[in-house]
């Protein structure tokens, strides 16, 4: 009889030991979809703020750089919004680099 308990327990067991680790997936999921939406809205206000500081008397270049760079991580947020992370995260990268090589044009 006891042989017969444990293989009706293991169904109901590896049920839930599944249902724990879907809840953990979604966890994972959304987790790294607020990730990429902060940090891409937190890059973005980044970019606006070094754009506004050096439209000050910088050359038109540096200030089109940190704006474009800046627009590249708001789509980027906005993908990471949508669960589009690994998509974001090649943005995010791509925003900075163009903020990166504006800034060299200093």
């Amino acid at each position: 009889m006891t042989a017969h308990a444990e293989s009706d327990a293991d169904p109901e067991i590896a049920d839930v030991e599944a249902a724990d680790d879907d809840e953990d997936l979604y966890e994972d999921a959304r987790r790294a979809r607020w990730t990429a939406t902060v940090t891409g809205a937190l890059l973005a206000l980044m970019g606006l703020t070094a754009s506004l500081m050096r439209l000050s008397g910088v050359r038109a270049l540096v200030p089109v750089a940190y704006g474009s760079g800046a627009a590249v991580c708001v789509g980027a947020s906005a993908l990471g919004a949508r669960g589009r992370t690994r998509w974001a995260l090649w943005l995010m990268i791509l925003g900075t680099m163009v903020m990166a090589l504006g800034d060299q044009f200093d």
